[in-house]
């Protein structure tokens, strides 16, 4: 069994430079752990990549995993399977070696080709929406991470989640596709009645409607958060 990474330092590579490995990448190096080398094919990323985690180095994707003990598949979910498939038909994978993705529809067992190679897999998504900057490492310091792997090694995955600075809650594998489908409708819905609000008062003549809106509904998102953490499990309808 691995331990625990509070027990070890790892040497930690990333794969993706999108706006969740950068900053999942400066919150372990943070944390103690070595970045081993991080992916970026676009100028773009590989400027996210300089700025948050300056003087790590780009590398292709299987020295990558050649030189990590922690390899984060920081990739989008449609792309998760295919990079998986790749790296076992090439061999890359390391026995031991700790695997983890970002995905929030995916659970571990996106990673069961890699199985046999004797990987050790872990879904971590954090449920933050990511900028790609500096500002997204304090939202992680009040975020949770949804937390799913095979039952022996959630505890790596729960104090990984705790080093980036977030509270760790297990997400069953089962559960993972009703869990993305609730964080998407949250994202989505909440820029919808903004977008919607907004548009409403800049149509008549309101200057700054972000201001008036955004007040309203920070308050009420607020409300509302702190009558889903009180209340109980809802009582049953007698009346048919």
């Amino acid at each position: 069994m691995t331990p625990a990474p509070q027990q070890s330092r790892l040497g930690v590579g990333i794969i993706g430079a999108g706006r969740v490995g950068p900053v999942l990448g400066r919150a372990l190096a943070g944390a103690g752990h070595a970045i081993t080398g991080i992916s970026a094919l676009s100028e773009q990323s590989r400027e996210r990549a300089e700025s948050m985690l300056p003087g790590v180095p780009v590398l292709e994707v299987p020295e990558i995993v050649r030189r990590s003990e922690l390899v984060l598949c920081a990739v989008p979910g449609d792309q998760l399977p295919g990079l998986v498939h790749g790296l076992t038909e090439t061999g890359a994978w390391q026995p031991g070696q700790i695997v983890m993705h970002t995905s929030p529809e995916h659970g571990f067992r996106v990673f069961e080709p890699a199985l046999a190679n004797g990987v050790i897999p872990l879904a971590l998504h954090p449920a933050i929406v990511f900028t790609g900057t500096s500002l997204d490492l304090a939202r992680l310091a009040n975020a949770m991470v949804a937390v799913t792997g095979p039952t022996p090694v959630l505890p790596i995955g729960q104090a990984l989640a705790v080093e980036m600075g977030a509270e760790p809650v297990i997400i069953d594998e089962a559960d993972r596709p009703a869990y993305a489908e609730a964080v998407a409708a949250a994202e989505q819905f909440s820029r919808a009645v903004v977008r919607q609000a907004t548009e409403a008062m800049r149509g008549f003549g309101v200057d700054r409607p972000d201001r008036v809106v955004g007040g309203i509904v920070r308050a009420a998102i607020e409300e509302e958060l702190i009558s889903a953490e009180t209340a109980g499990p809802s009582a049953p309808n007698l009346d048919g």
